[in-house]
């Protein structure tokens, strides 16, 4: 009798620990209706897009002070965060560039805000400060968001993003003296900076509507060339187009500053134009390719010829070489052919081309002449990603980083003649790698299709199907999920949580077929290979409904809100992160308009009948019992507006009808993601740990 009250007392404790009571507030509703195409579709919550209005800004004060509430009464929040500070308070440092006859390179000591900049005469030189953006602001939340040499190396200029936000500001500094110009450029948004002589081209568009900023539509970017000591508005007009008001141009110079190349996209679709211009005579620009019908990128001039790598006729790419007076294909040599792994890019150091392929999501490096016949493979240390092997044409060495799961961003110096790499700097990391264990395996998605899944745990792991389990995956725009070290995981793989990622259409892992295979009206192939990854690990004894978490930023949000919809069953909590909720209106803000190719769109009848099935925000049904969900976004996030999300947890506050929490966590001075501050960054994952194992009734071993 005594253990029966024992564990009687002991259930209630444990079930009550992640079903505090909690009162949402009553968000207003407005009698707001849209008819696509005969259908009419309510919009009770439209009134939250309007982010400067006082209602919304109490309401995001309301929810946030109800999720902060929730969060201060979990234990051992305080706890991770502490681990969490512990392992992220170590040396991170970039590979290095060569600047001339000097090395760049970033290093954070650990816990700085922003990564800081160094620059140092020789290898094992002394390196000094170059540039700090821990100066920017007081609170890291000014960052550093492009740095950019000019061909003599005289000048860097160098562009910051305020709160996370894609615009920036753009400014030039004597790269010897550290002292920094009067040159000041503003407005500029989705751009590079591209030298020439004594100036460098950019984009940059109108400036926006006063309380606008972060919401409204970026249209008609236009490129200039901004000339060293001059004003902004003195800068020359280069390219505009007035007849397509929702073209990119991405500007750049070959090595030998003989030519512009200008890359014309049309949104996020991976089909682009090439334009160029002689520099050597000041000619016109002219187009190199003007259909739209591939993917095409400049490597660089070789003599007056380009190397390009293309997927025109060749889903996972090829190199060929053109010459700009006879561009048509049947005029192509064909450098490097299309094989089964997908070409990810090019580069030429030492008078060779180094190949960096695709091969089941991780990364191949294949080393080639300049005629295109292969030379021999980079050894890498296990499976993962490679990145780096940049540098010009006469170099004779280039660096690389590699990681993986559980392998930690090592940098590698790399000898291309004689295919040597050597240990150059690697991260020591409070972690014992060797504890962990990763593997690959394929499962079956709805229609057979397979798909990969990459499953990181503790060694010794039984199936027995209780594992806590956080599922993560994104599926979409020709982005690849490749492994990757992260350090905020770490406390999750030490008390026992398996991380598995899975590799869904919608990516590039399998080059343009796999992306075509998840956009548009076959969306629903993402959330059929998502709900598939969660369905094998439950079956396989990995996990159970009652220990998995799903994550997904961004179009990955927009995954997780989707498949909450229809497999709610499946998941005990569920992380949306700055998602694409929307799919009615994503369109209407910023950069919206350049997913189009990607998502479709409603004002096409056709596209509205697939986008209104599934989403997030429009298929919430009452009666369902969803996960406990914390939502998260941020007031600069001007690439997924955070109305998105706003009115998305307003309606799901409203409609859920289970006991689990539906909560929103809305951070101030943070965008999308990139430039997020460290000590911000630290909390995030605090937070979302602590809500994933209070929820699964977990208390964590720290």
């Amino acid at each position: 009798m005594k253990n029966t009250l024992k564990y009687f007392l002991l259930f209630v404790f444990t079930s009550t620990l992640s079903a505090q009571l909690i009162n949402y507030p009553e968000t207003k509703k407005i009698t707001h209706t849209d008819d696509y195409h005969g259908t009419i579709v309510a919009d009770p919550y439209r009134w939250l897009e309007d982010n400067n209005s006082e209602e919304t800004h109490n309401w995001v004060e309301t929810q946030n002070k109800i999720t902060f509430n929730y969060l201060d009464k979990i234990p051992y929040r305080e706890k991770i965060k502490n681990r969490l500070t512990e392992l992220w308070n170590y040396e991170k440092y970039s590979a290095p560039s060569k600047i001339g006859d000097r090395y760049i390179f970033s290093k954070n000591d650990g816990l700085q805000e922003q990564n800081v900049y160094y620059i140092q005469k020789e290898l094992d030189g002394e390196p000094v400060v170059f540039l700090d953006p821990n100066k920017f602001s007081n609170d890291g939340s000014v960052s550093l968001a492009g740095l950019s040499f000019s061909k003599d190396y005289k000048y860097v200029s160098y562009m910051i993003s305020k709160g996370g936000s894609d615009w920036r500001e753009i400014f030039v500094m004597d790269a010897y003296s550290n002292g920094l110009l009067e040159d000041h450029i503003k407005w500029s948004k989705f751009s590079g900076m591209a030298w020439y002589e004594d100036g460098f081209y950019y984009g940059r568009y109108a400036d926006p509507k006063p309380g606008d900023e972060l919401k409204q539509s970026n249209e008609f970017q236009k490129l200039y060339y901004h000339k060293i000591g001059t004003a902004q508005e003195n800068d020359i007009l280069i390219w505009e187009d007035k007849e397509n008001p929702k073209r990119l141009f991405g500007a750049g110079v070959t090595d030998d500053e003989s030519y512009l190349i200008i890359n014309v996209s049309q949104g996020s679709s991976s089909y682009n134009g090439i334009m160029f211009k002689d520099l050597r005579n000041n000619s016109e620009i002219k187009w190199l390719f003007n259909k739209f019908d591939a993917q095409y990128s400049i490597v660089d001039n070789l003599n007056d010829k380009f190397l390009i790598q293309t997927n025109l006729d060749a889903p996972n790419r090829k190199i060929v070489l053109v010459d700009p007076k006879n561009p048509s294909k049947e005029n192509w040599n064909v450098v490097i052919p299309e094989s089964k792994d997908v070409i990810q890019g090019v580069s030429i150091i030492g008078e060779k081309l180094i190949v960096t392929y695709l091969k089941d999501a991780t990364s191949k490096i294949s080393v080639f002449n300049m005629e295109g016949k292969y030379l021999y493979d980079v050894q890498l240390p296990t499976l993962g990603s490679a990145g780096g092997f940049g540098g010009k044409k006469e170099d004779t060495e280039t660096f690389y980083t590699f990681t993986s799961f559980t392998y930690p961003p090592t940098i590698y110096k790399y000898d291309v003649k004689n295919n040597k790499s050597e240990l150059f700097r690697k991260a020591d990391v409070k972690f014992e790698m060797t504890d962990y264990e990763t593997k690959q395996i394929f499962y079956e998605s709805k229609d057979g299709t397979k798909v990969p899944l990459f499953i990181v745990h503790k060694k010794g792991l039984k199936l027995d199907g209780s594992n806590p389990t956080l599922l993560y995956a994104y599926g979409g725009f020709n982005i690849s999920m490749q492994p990757g070290f992260s350090v905020a995981r770490i406390p999750l793989l030490e008390n026992g949580v398996i991380y598995a990622m899975a590799c869904l259409r919608g990516g590039s892992e399998y080059g343009e077929d796999w992306h075509k295979a998840g956009m548009l009206e076959k969306k629903q192939n993402v959330f059929d290979d998502f709900i598939s990854a969660a369905e094998w690990l439950i079956q396989n004894n990995y996990t159970s409904p009652e220990k998995l978490a799903i994550q997904g930023g961004s179009n990955g949000g927009l995954l997780v809100g989707a498949v909450i919809n229809q497999r709610p069953d499946l998941y005990k909590v569920a992380f949306p992160q700055v998602g694409v909720m929307d799919m009615l209106r994503f369109h209407k803000f910023t950069i919206g308009w350049a997913w189009v190719p990607e998502y479709g769109t409603s004002d096409n009848p056709d596209h509205f009948n697939f986008l209104y099935a599934y989403s997030p925000l429009h298929n919430i049904k009452k009666g369902i019992k969803y996960p406990a969900t914390l939502i998260t976004t941020a007031d600069h996030d001007d690439r997924v507006v955070p109305a998105h999300s706003f009115k998305y947890a307003a309606t799901l506050q409203e409609m859920n009808e289970g006991t689990y929490p539906t909560l929103i966590r809305i951070e101030t001075k943070v965008g999308h993601g990139a430039g997020t501050s460290t000590s911000k960054s630290i909390e995030l994952s605090a937070d979302l740990w602590s809500f994933m194992f209070y929820n699964m009734d977990i208390e964590p071993k720290l």
